[in-house]
């Protein structure tokens, strides 16, 4: 990195987080801390959305997975703008007529304590382990890549956040997510240009369109039923809608972002907001990562791109060359057939496509030969794609702008969950069981106390993290497994009214152990499932068998 980089990249963070620690320095009470007052208009709210959703695993590794996979991921947000329908219709009239500060609050209303704080309990879990992740992923890649410190740039990411969202609590967070998702947008409307811009000069932005669509890699929608596939039109509509109702409906980090605002309907238009927004961003995200995949058909892509730190001997390393020599010579035979591409040459098609499917095999059998000489070697690499990219064809200054990018989307998703993360814990926990008092400077500062807390666990699992697949399945999945519970028992308190809490609480636990039975036997490979399933599976069990459970004791009453 150039000093100009430096500069962009420090300017903007410090910026960002003078910006959100000046604006919001007054706060005096619980509301104004966790609720901004109810004072954000419907602009702020959706972006603010977006923002605590679009992690830096977003902008790295989606990239990634469209390079691997192709356009096929956004179908797992189809299900989003029926959620959002839902959500305003069911969810947002019930928060506002209670006036809560947490969701899990219209549970003790609706059923008992014990719901409320089972509820709270699994949003702490997946939630916080998921700051962890978000603070982490940008850092392994950051520090490999760059050669920085991983628990320094650990520590900077998430002390960073603590900062200002301590200091200004829900305001402050939304406020910085508007402009960090301003930010991250132009950084990647440049990357899309530079893309392009790294192209033979005979190949423009339709002709690299025609090339990814020879290769598999413009095929956005699967009508497959098969539900081991993780992203099919079936399981976006399905798993995803039931997904995405319970991450902005149950979960606190979304909650919290549309509790803050000026009336009922500024936060329906903030989720109708997002709705019709996050397909389109996901949809250019992942077609900047097609775009890099078409530019390493010309650059020469490493065979690898996480860079290899592993010693081996003479021998070892003449068989790796060998694989390389190899990816070479089909490297350059594919450059050359595209250099004369036509779309509607079949033959040179189906000769581009088996060259594209040696290439693969080249780079898959050098990273098992690299596993073999040492286990430990990470040899899921598509993390790494869109940072190489971007190190190696963008100009100084505009490198600095994109990690900058990665900064501030790690900033704002962090920062939404500390934030809610503090909320529940606060309104949830301390208020209802430890603190009955109305003093409102000590419940401020115990809430910001646990922010703090909150922030440091979450840089402690940073720093003790370990690499796992995709970053942005990895993140899911996570979810995936608790929020099927959670929706179930939102779905018997709105809908199913004879439904009472022991047989909702016996529901949730029934439900959360099969889930995670059902992700034990997809680990070892006992059944083929989507991940996207867990939360249909969750959601479907809660309702059965509380609703069955309460029949039973119904009955059980009039027997007696």
């Amino acid at each position: 990195m150039s000093l100009i980089d430096w500069f962009v990249l420090m300017g903007t963070l410090i910026l960002i987080v003078g910006y959100g620690t000046w604006k919001t320095r007054k706060n005096n009470n619980l509301e104004s801390y966790l609720k901004g007052n109810n004072s954000e208009n419907w602009a702020t709210i959706g972006l603010s959305i977006m923002a605590t959703q679009a992690s830096a695993i977003t902008f790295l590794s989606t990239p990634g997975q469209a390079y691997e996979s192709g356009m096929g991921f956004v179908q797992f947000y189809f299900g989003l703008p029926l959620a959002m329908i839902l959500i305003s219709i069911f969810f947002l009239p019930v928060y506002y007529r209670l006036k809560v500060y947490t969701a899990y609050q219209y549970l003790e209303e609706r059923f008992d304590v014990r719901l409320r704080s089972f509820t709270a309990f699994l949003f702490l879990v997946s939630r916080g382990l998921a700051a962890g992740i978000t603070i982490y992923a940008p850092s392994i890649i950051l520090s490999t890549i760059l050669g920085w410190n991983l628990q320094l740039t650990c520590l900077l990411i998430g002390g960073l956040v603590i900062v200002y969202t301590v200091s200004g609590g829900s305001r402050a967070v939304s406020l910085t997510q508007k402009w960090q998702m301003g930010i991250i947008m132009t950084g990647m409307f440049f990357a899309l240009y530079y893309v392009i811009a790294s192209f033979p000069d005979n190949v423009g932005f339709m002709e690299g369109i025609d090339i990814a669509g020879s290769l598999g890699k413009m095929e956005i929608i699967d009508l497959s039923t098969d539900l081991g596939n993780r992203y099919t039109l079936l399981s976006g509509l399905t798993g995803g809608l039931f997904l995405f109702v319970s991450y902005f409906g149950t979960d606190q980090s979304q909650v919290q972002r549309y509790l803050g605002g000026k009336s009922l309907k500024e936060s329906r238009m903030g989720l109708m907001f997002n709705g019709i927004l996050k397909i389109p961003m996901q949809f250019f995200i992942l077609l900047v990562g097609v775009m890099v995949f078409v530019s390493f058909q010309f650059n020469r892509p490493p065979i690898v791109f996480n860079p290899i730190t592993i010693e081996m001997n003479a021998q070892q390393e003449i068989e790796l060359d060998k694989i390389e020599d190899q990816y070479d010579v089909v490297f350059e035979e594919k450059k050359t057939l595209l250099a004369k591409f036509n779309a509607t040459n079949i033959a040179d098609n189906n000769s581009i496509q088996s060259l594209q499917v040696a290439q693969d095999s080249l780079r898959e059998s050098y990273k098992a030969s690299l596993l073999e000489i040492d286990p430990d070697f990470e040899s899921k690499d598509s993390d790494y794609i869109f940072l190489t990219f971007i190190l190696n064809f963008l100009p100084h200054g505009l490198i600095g702008l994109l990690l900058a990018v990665i900064f501030s989307a790690a900033m704002s998703s962090t920062a939404g969950e500390l934030n809610a993360l503090a909320a529940t814990t606060t309104i949830d926990y301390y208020k209802k069981f430890w603190s009955k008092s109305d003093n409102e400077k000590n419940d401020l500062r115990v809430s910001k106390l646990l922010t703090i807390g909150w922030g440091l666990l979450a840089i402690l699992i940073a720093l003790t993290a370990g690499m796992f697949e995709n970053l942005i399945q990895l993140v899911n999945i996570l979810g995936s497994l608790f929020y099927g519970t959670i929706l179930g028992i939102f779905l018997l308190a709105l809908f199913f009214k004879s439904t009472k809490g022991t047989a909702a609480l016996i529901g949730g636990f029934v439900a959360q152990a099969t889930v995670l039975i059902v992700h034990l036997l997809k680990t070892y490979d006992v059944i083929e499932l989507s991940y996207l399933m867990y939360n249909f599976i969750g959601c479907a069990v809660v309702v059965i068998v509380g609703v069955t459970v309460q029949k039973i004791l119904n009955s059980s009453k009039r027997t007696v």
